[in-house]
């Protein structure tokens, strides 16, 4: 559900948050300001539903995290996704401006995890932003790299590391949502999140059990020898 933030600038400007999720905005004229409040759109996204992506939209723009949370993934033409990254609360991507920013030769699929609200900052009004202000402009292409940053090493895992290794990586990552090293999670999820089959995954995990490293429940991975996964991951 969409909502123009020029309906109420007063509440934009205060009740929600627009300094903290547009770090350049103290970097602005009035005018530009202007153009912001009236071109911000907010959305509520439910678990699953797709921001981006899929849906034959060319370019959405800049997408600011109020709440929840946004993965962004690639998806090959057989269907075969990969976790790319995710991008949480008061955090910001570009790779939906594809055509502000000409560099971006690939599309990508970004879906809501949670309940996520977010606020677009759409392409057309990026696009006067960079080509008046320097300091939006460096910001965005500054964001860019660090995403391509991300998206390389999300390459460099699927490309080069074994699947154990990427497997085990990922459960030692999760236990820092899950300290109690009671994982959350489904075969099928994990796949998903690191470019696999369900019957890869539920392999691999089977070996992991069979050397005690995990225990597996419906729904969730017990981790059992910390440091035996840590070693898998390193």
């Amino acid at each position: 559900m969409l909502k123009n933030y020029s309906d109420d600038k007063t509440k934009l400007d205060g009740m929600i948050p627009v300094r903290q999720l547009l770090p350049f905005w103290d970097d602005l004229t009035a005018d530009e300001k202007e153009l912001v409040l009236n071109n911000a759109i907010t959305a509520h996204y439910e678990p699953g539903q797709l921001l981006f992506g899929s849906d034959g939209a060319l370019c959405l723009g800049l997408v600011a995290v109020r709440s929840g949370s946004v993965r962004v993934s690639m998806i090959s033409e057989e269907g075969r996704e990969i976790l790319l990254y995710r991008i949480g609360a008061y955090e910001i991507c570009v790779l939906s401006a594809s055509c502000v920013l000409k560099q971006i030769t690939f599309e990508v699929h970004m879906e809501a995890e949670v309940d996520t609200d977010v606020v677009i900052l759409g392409s057309g009004a990026l696009n006067i932003l960079m080509e008046s202000n320097m300091k939006v402009e460096n910001f965005v292409y500054k964001l860019t790299a660090e995403r391509f940053s991300d998206v390389m090493w999300a390459m460099q895992q699927l490309l080069f590391y074994g699947f154990d290794r990427r497997l085990a990586t990922y459960l030692y990552n999760a236990l820092a949502e899950y300290p109690d090293g009671r994982i959350k999670t489904t075969h099928e999820q994990i796949a998903k999140n690191i470019g696999s089959a369900r019957e890869v995954v539920t392999r691999m995990l089977n070996r992991f059990a069979d050397e005690g490293i995990v225990e597996l429940q419906r729904g969730v991975i017990i981790v059992k020898d910390k440091e035996a996964l840590k070693a898998l991951a390193d």
